[in-house]
């Protein structure tokens, strides 16, 4: 289940995206760990990895969609998914160029400004990176709040002037795509998205933000250009593309929880396979096996879930926006899945977690960042609730969504249209996947838990009171997010019956905390205390199907290590 540099093959794809993601990871193992090490305690910039990307067209060839360019050039999100993953694995800082880059073409992708489109494919093709520029320091990402100012002058055009804080690359993007508004229009329609370049005289760069390899700048435009030929949209356009932008971008953060979280796997199994003791090796205790078993089945079970969201994601349309529910999940649950995963398995390896030459020690540091990225845990949890009555109780007919492999451009994500509406989209029966895996022992108990979570809101619904509480309601949101979770995993499935009823012992055991949880917060009813209390359950215990799962946790041991 885990990606393996050495016997990588994604055969599911076409030539040339299986031509270039191979040469991503041989570009990797050639440079060697201790140089992907050095560069990341040095906080050097990527220049070797961009000059790669452009020299093989990679990030044109992944990024352009097929309207605007040529050959294989298409906006796949299956392949971009790959792509993503093995950016994680080998380092958060390479996924985050290329995250920026898919979130400062959005706007321009959106657009019917053709000579911006022409300008954006160029400059992928030249090898450049892009720029997504919506947040500010005293404003977060509140897009309803920017003081990013725009100046009519007067013969259809404007001069910017204002600062912009926490843009990734936007210390060399060949086009960075720039949130303000008009000074003279009040309102929702002074919005304006346009395209700046780095590069200007009147584009000044202030400082990288953080401390690390990637360049996450603050900068600032002082009466800065800005032509009619530059603007990428305005009024509510600009409010919805900055909004769809996040939709398309929000999604690549699940793929690299599972990169960083695969390669620690390694490191984390291998080592404690090989440490001695007193007189055995340190998966030979019950706890270590428990704590590598379960990360184990919930990093399968973030891949499962993440994989069967690319479907909905490449099968979307006007009249079927499930995906924006999918979507959020991979942003909050994989995310957040992906730092219990390496917490577990810093558990087991102690010390050795914190020794500079190893990949964990990064990806226990990076781990974090990507459930705070693109809206908190709770941002995202609160709009997941905006989905919870149709998908539980107001089910509609659907053709089954197929597995998407196929070599088609996604051309949906970039007229996706307003960014409302989110309560009235509808989805299928989610008890089908449910019902279709009955014969295992966890998904059946799980079940139980699910139907008592709908009878919970149909018998003790949250008051309005609680509604206005979001401390309450993320409470009842997590028990809600489990019910979606598993549901895509069962769909993905093609995994065998011991790690699937595995992942459901735990889905179970996690059901059970949020319900304590639940039972334990203030504006808990006491008829909702005592369901929180009587759907706790224990999951069914099976020893045949642990150690059958403890054997592929086992067989990680030595199975790969990067080249030095």
């Amino acid at each position: 289940m885990l990606f393996n540099p050495n016997t990588y093959d994604p055969a599911h794809l076409d030539d040339e995206s299986r031509r270039l993601l191979r040469a991503l990871v041989a570009f990797f193992e050639e440079r060697g760990k201790k140089a992907l090490v050095k560069s990341y305690i040095d906080r050097a910039w990527y220049d070797d990895f961009l000059a790669f990307s452009a020299k093989e067209g990679l990030f044109a060839t992944f990024l352009t969609p097929a309207a605007d360019g040529t050959g294989d050039k298409r906006w796949d999100t299956a392949r971009n998914a790959a792509l993503s993953e093995i950016l994680g694995f080998y380092g958060l800082d390479y996924w985050y160029t290329w995250q920026v880059t898919v979130l400062g073409l959005g706007p321009v992708w959106q657009s019917a400004n053709q000579t911006q489109r022409e300008r954006a494919a160029d400059l992928l093709d030249e090898g450049h990176v892009m720029a997504f520029a919506l947040s500010e320091r005293g404003h977060g990402a509140d897009i309803y709040a920017t003081d990013m100012i725009l100046t009519p002058t007067g013969d259809g055009g404007f001069t910017a002037s204002g600062t912009k804080y926490y843009i990734g690359n936007g210390n060399v993007a060949g086009l960075v795509s720039v949130f303000g508004r008009r000074a003279d229009v009040e309102g929702p329609d002074g919005y304006v998205f346009f395209a700046a370049d780095s590069r200007h005289e009147n584009y000044h760069l202030i400082r990288n933000v953080v401390n690390k390899q990637m360049y996450v700048s603050t900068f600032e435009l002082i009466d800065y250009p800005v032509n009619a030929v530059d603007v990428l949209h305005t009024g509510k356009s600009a409010f919805d593309a900055a909004l769809n932008t996040v939709n398309i971008g929000k999604f690549n953060l699940c793929t690299a929880a599972i990169g960083i979280c695969e390669h620690a796997m390694y490191e984390a199994v291998t080592h404690a396979h090989q440490r001695i003791l007193y007189g055995k090796p340190v998966t030979a205790f019950p706890h270590v096996r428990r704590e590598l078993t379960d990360a184990y089945a919930r990093l399968v079970a973030m891949k499962l879930f993440s994989d069967r969201a690319v479907d909905y994601f490449r099968s979307a349309g006007p009249d079927d926006r499930r995906y924006l529910l999918f979507n959020p999940m991979t942003k909050m649950k994989v995310t957040t899945e992906g730092e219990k995963v390496v917490d577990l398995m810093w558990d087991v390896i102690a010390a050795k977690g914190f020794e500079a030459d190893t990949y964990f020690d990064k990806a226990a540091m990076d781990i974090r960042g990507l459930p705070k990225l693109e809206g908190t845990v709770h941002v995202n949890l609160a709009l997941i609730l905006k989905f919870m009555p149709n998908y539980l109780f107001n089910p509609a007919e659907y053709a089954p969504v197929p597995t998407r492999h196929d070599p088609a451009d996604d051309e949906f994500l970039f007229r996706q249209g307003p960014a409302r509406g989110l309560g009235a989209i509808r989805f299928h029966d989610w008890r089908t996947a449910y019902d279709s895996r009955a014969d295992l022992p966890n998904v059946a108990r799980f079940r139980e838990q699910a139907d008592g979570f709908c009878e919970l809101l149909r018998a003790h619904a949250p008051s309005e009171e609680q509604q206005r509480d979001l401390d309450f309601l993320l409470a009842v949101g997590h028990l809600f997010a489990l019910i979606v979770y598993g549901q895509l995993i069962l769909e993905k499935g093609g995994v065998d019956d011991h790690l699937l009823d595995e992942i459901f012992a735990i889905l179970i055991r996690d059901f059970s905390a949020y319900a304590t949880d639940l039972h334990g917060k203030a504006a808990t009813t006491p008829e909702q205390a005592a369901w929180a209390l009587a759907h706790i359950r224990r999951p069914v215990v099976d020893e045949s199907r642990e150690a059958a799962v403890w054997q592929q946790v086992l067989a990680l041991a030595g199975a790969y290590e990067m080249r030095p």
